[in-house]
């Protein structure tokens, strides 16, 4: 494999093509367990028949861990909102992004790890003071018990959309199974992050319409998700994430 075009350079990867093949290679020191979770998601979400790239191989390129997948040529739907200067248009991106999402929640994987064991051990590790971790643990433990599959990043950055039109969902590392509200709580959140509250709005609206959601429903999942997003550790983020932790009286 040759890792001469790269097409994404990230914190933690770089995301390189070679012809049909895209080559994911991991920070030396990237955990081998987080690589081969990534996989095993990707190889379990693949399995359900949504639209995601062809899981190749895994494996180390030059020392650094590696995940090889179908190449999808196009643009992500975040480029093409931004490119877009039709209200209409971008109207219709969004119903597109939230159709897709719904198509993620339509499914099932059993194997996918329990969204409610990750979130009470993000909430462990946040942070925050015992007061609030008990606060958030009792909450999420009042929430219902679901197992729809969650992609757990669901954000427009992570959808790519091919010439011809079709849809490819990316990025699995942190899928779940779990209660479809939680999933959107973080979409509306990274919407709120990026600093576009109207879009965060409009999303979240949407979600609901769509899903027949109430959005006190989806609300009650925001301060756990925010207090997950806190363990990512981004000085940039924590006011809002702590404004958000918050945000709702807890019962």
């Amino acid at each position: 494999m040759k890792l001469d075009t790269i097409v994404s350079v990230r914190a933690t990867k770089i995301i390189y093509r070679d012809g049909d093949l895209a080559i994911k290679v991991f920070n030396e020191g990237y955990k081998k367990s987080d690589v081969l979770n990534e996989a095993l998601n990707h190889a379990r979400v693949e399995e359900t028949g949504l639209s995601v790239p062809e899981l190749h191989e895994v494996g180390r390129i030059d020392g650094k861990w590696a995940i090889v997948t179908q190449f999808v040529e196009g643009k992500t739907l975040s480029q093409l909102m931004q490119e877009e200067e039709d209200p209409d248009k971008k109207d219709a991106y969004l119903d597109l992004f939230v159709d897709l999402q719904l198509s993620v929640h339509a499914k099932r994987s059993p194997l996918l790890s329990k969204l409610k064991d990750k979130m009470n051990m993000k909430i462990a590790q946040s942070g925050l003071d015992a007061t609030t971790r008990y606060e958030l643990n009792t909450r999420l433990e009042s929430l219902p018990k679901h197992n729809k599959v969650c992609h757990g990043d669901f954000n427009p950055s992570n959808i790519i959309i091919t010439k011809e039109g079709t849809p490819y969902i990316l990025d699995w590392s942190h899928a779940t199974q779990g209660n479809a509200s939680a999933d959107a709580a973080r979409t509306y959140l990274l919407f709120s992050l990026t600093g576009d509250e109207a879009l965060a709005e409009k999303y979240l609206s949407l979600f609901c319409k769509k899903s027949d959601t109430a959005r006190q429903y989806v609300e009650k999942w925001i301060p756990i998700v925010a207090a997950s997003q806190l363990v990512k550790g981004k000085p940039e983020e924590r006011e809002l994430l702590m404004r958000w932790v918050d945000v709702v009286d807890y019962e």
